[in-house]
């Protein structure tokens, strides 16, 4: 949120917080069978924050022998603020490495006719419309996305232009 604490208009980031603490609400509503206006009644809260007091959502699980488990939403004021700190680390890990899509494409082979090169990323929107064909026999290019079970494949330039139009057969084609 410090990163749109830059820009003179972040007010306008009230609206998507309010939907999202509308959604939370909801969603503890639905979890603990309770209304929405119950949810704020019992969860709704005032607190002491860096930025002054602010209203927020506020679960606290008393835990014996420990300190008790808080967890809160809100809790940060919608105003333009010049001095804002961007505390952005890199010690956090969104994702663990490379994905098999980025491995396929980075060895620049095509996944049909085996040459290297550029390659692109022939996709279909859901693995059932590789099904369409029924019980007739199947383009090369949609057993091979079959059997891999994906919904990409990386191909050459000259292949997925092929296989757009309707053209490829398992013969190479360069």
């Amino acid at each position: 949120m410090q990163y749109y604490l830059l820009a003179y208009n972040a007010y306008h980031m009230d609206k998507v917080k309010w939907v999202m603490q509308l959604s939370l609400a909801k969603t503890l509503a639905s979890k603990h069978k309770m209304s929405v206006n119950e949810v704020f009644r019992k969860y709704q809260t005032v607190t002491e924050t860096t930025d002054g007091i602010c209203k927020v959502l506020q679960v606290k699980v008393e835990r014996v022998g420990k300190s008790p488990l808080l967890a809160q939403f809100g809790g940060i004021k919608l105003r333009y603020n010049k001095n804002a700190e961007v505390k952005d680390s890199s010690e956090y890990f969104i994702f663990g490495g490379r994905s098999q899509l980025i491995d396929r494409l980075t060895r620049n082979v095509c996944e049909l006719c085996g040459d290297g090169g550029d390659v692109e990323m022939h996709h279909v929107k859901k693995l059932k419309d590789l099904h369409r064909y029924g019980r007739m026999d199947k383009p090369v290019w949609v057993k091979k996305m079959i059997a891999m079970n994906r919904k990409t494949l990386a191909v050459c330039v000259r292949c997925h232009h092929m296989v757009h139009a309707g053209r490829y057969d398992s013969f190479r084609v360069h």
